[in-house]
């Protein structure tokens, strides 16, 4: 399609990234995103909040801060007690006023599959926007969230998952990456962010790195992973997204002997509410880590590295 360009245009549709942006001022621009899906619980509440952590974490990945916010909803009103969408809503207000975020309106149409979710608008200074390009030679790779929402909430759904597993997966999808934004914003060297959906670690790790010429090493070994993901990966209960990210990205992909085939899977996985990637210079990893700790991202993990020694592809190790 024929985009418009403008010169206040600093994020547009062009490179794919998480949010646009626009300059307003020399000093201030505005970020502006979309997020809604249908339920991946059953619980309305929870829903609420997992879909309103996922829709304001685009803001986060650019290094903003989101501050209104309109409600999209779709709900088969004739069908379902409205009590039903008041606990969704009830839970996305909550999330919204964790984050200090305000909801000033929203639409709503009758349709007999739930969804839910938000428009958001934030706002960044022009030249602190974080892209999703942009690594380094030498850069760490640092994830704030474990893998595998994509694939425990299929098992939810199968009702073949552990508790365990599914309390984990809530846990992670309906928290903020406000915490973790607010860390990697207090750290100089931060070169490339971005958030961990749809698309899988791997389909989002190769935005990083598209038309750089470099390539990314992940080790296995560290990768942050949420309970049960190997059962249910060899049972074969894995969501179609995650076979339609792995055939489209496998051909970037070199995978070591030191790497099990499972694993692999979950690297492929779709999220939902996933956490931040983030690339950042080599001397400042471990200040990002200590202060992501420190701020109650336990499983925030270094998880590889930017090099230039394999050429523009993904090792995995």
């Amino acid at each position: 399609m024929p985009l418009i360009s403008h010169p206040n245009l600093i994020v547009g549709l062009e490179h794919g990234e998480d949010a646009g942006v626009y300059r307003l001022r020399d000093d201030l621009a505005i970020i502006q995103t979309v997020d809604f899906f249908t339920p991946v619980v059953d619980e309305p509440y929870l829903f609420g909040q997992i879909a309103v952590a996922n829709a304001l974490s685009d803001v986060y990945a650019m290094g903003g801060k989101p501050l209104t916010a309109l409600n999209i909803v779709c709900f088969p009103i004739n069908e379902m007690p409205l009590s039903v969408l008041r606990e969704m809503l009830a839970g996305g207000l909550e999330k919204m006023r964790e984050a200090d975020v305000l909801l000033v309106g929203g639409h709503s149409v009758d349709d007999r599959e739930i969804k839910y979710g938000l428009a958001v608008t934030g706002v960044v200074h022009p030249e602190k926007v974080l892209f999703n390009q942009g690594a380094k030679s030498g850069d760490k790779l640092i994830l704030t969230k474990p893998l595998g929402t994509g694939i425990i909430n299929t098992a939810i759904k199968a009702e073949m998952v552990s508790d365990e597993a599914k309390e984990a997966a809530i846990n992670t999808m309906k928290t903020l990456n406000k915490y973790a934004a607010d860390c990697v914003l207090q750290v100089t060297g931060v070169h490339a962010c971005t958030d961990v959906t749809g698309f899988g670690l791997l389909g989002h790790l190769y935005e990083m790195i598209e038309g750089s010429g470099l390539s990314a090493i992940i080790d296995s070994k560290e990768v942050p992973l949420l309970p049960d993901l190997q059962a249910l990966i060899e049972t074969g209960l894995v969501p179609g997204g995650l076979h339609r990210n792995k055939d489209f990205r496998l051909p970037q992909v070199e995978v070591k002997p030191t790497c099990p085939a499972w694993k692999l899977e979950a690297f492929f996985d779709p999220q939902t509410s996933g956490g931040l990637l983030v690339a950042v210079a080599a001397d400042k990893a471990d200040d990002l880590i200590n202060l992501l700790h420190n701020a109650g991202v336990n499983q925030a993990s270094v998880i590889g590295q930017i090099s230039a020694a394999e050429g523009e592809k993904m090792v995995v190790q």
